[in-house]
């Protein structure tokens, strides 16, 4: 059966402060500066890609027609960016147990 829970930063916190004894705030601040440096990335256009885990990446999408699906009305979509994550083959191996 599948488990619902969600990790957290204080739960990758509490990790740290587990395995390597750094203290609960020295911890977490570990954890939002990681955190903080890939968002600076990501807003800076740079993708970010984390060895053995996955890369995130950043897309730009073209202005595009689209279709109310309720109305069929047709409507531009308009340009934009977007972020996607590409898991690394090692960690689907790891999820998928292949």
């Amino acid at each position: 059966m599948r488990s619902m829970s969600t990790l957290t930063r204080a739960d990758l916190a509490d990790a740290i402060n587990r395995r390597l004894g750094f203290s609960r705030s020295e911890s977490l601040g570990m954890v939002e500066s990681i955190l903080g440096h890939m968002c600076d990335a990501l807003a800076e256009g740079e993708n970010v890609k984390i060895s053995g885990f996955g890369t995130f990446l950043l897309r730009d999408k073209a202005e595009r027609i689209g279709r109310n699906p309720k109305t069929g009305v047709e409507v531009p979509i308009t340009p934009r960016r977007v972020l996607t994550f590409r898991a690394s083959q090692m960690l689907k191996d790891q999820i998928c147990g292949l």
